[in-house]
């Protein structure tokens, strides 16, 4: 084998194994370090041992590695709604969502707050985290359509969905010592059914 070989051996052995996740560890790193603004794609790649061209190839630009766990973030919704019991009311399959995205983001809260925390602090991060709620609405609404729920129901119960889903991850953000998110989802949608009915949930 030439020398020729074995370097790129070595180099695709050094390239290619979770590239797309060390890449998201080294830009997590610097952003903490640094500030969002301040890191650069080719520091991004350098501390994951990598190449910028490398680094075009997972992400097209540094904020889409803030972003990159949307989709999954939206098939986990939809799915959920569809595989609720035919039985179940158009707010229970949605809650059953709510409730299996809250477990998901349990399993990592200190990853969770901090992609937080770099959000908050830039305003087109937030008005991109807004866009991306209101992406998964639309698909949670076409989900419930699938099960037979007409309009305006459908749309109505999916933005009611991630209200509630908003409302109960900013008070578990903000509130590090507090409930966890999956209590704060419950109290959240018992409020949205008591105000619905005319009464309250403290009732």
């Amino acid at each position: 084998m030439s020398v020729t070989v074995i370097t790129y051996a070595v180099r695709m052995v050094r390239w290619e194994p979770d590239a797309r996740g060390r890449l998201g560890q080294a830009a997590f790193q610097l952003f903490a370090e640094r500030g969002f603004e301040q890191v650069t794609v080719a520091e991004i790649a350098e501390r994951a041992g990598l190449t910028e061209r490398t680094f075009f190839r997972y992400f097209a630009d540094k904020r889409e590695v803030l972003f990159a766990g949307s989709a999954a973030f939206q098939d986990l919704f939809v799915s959920s709604v569809e595989n609720a019991p035919e039985s179940a009311a158009p707010i229970d399959a949605v809650a059953a969502a709510l409730s299996a995205q809250a477990a998901q983001f349990m399993e990592h809260p200190v990853a969770v707050r901090r992609r937080q925390a770099i959000i908050a602090a830039h305003p087109d991060l937030r008005e991109r985290e807004l866009i991306k709620l209101a992406t998964v609405a639309a698909a949670v609404a076409d989900a419930l359509r699938r099960r037979g729920v007409g309009e305006p129901a459908a749309s109505l119960t999916a933005e009611a969905g991630i209200a509630v889903f908003r409302i109960a991850f900013e008070r578990w953000i903000a509130e590090p010592a507090g409930p966890d998110l999956a209590q704060l989802i419950r109290e959240s949608l018992d409020e949205l059914k008591a105000v619905a009915t005319g009464g309250s949930a403290a009732e």
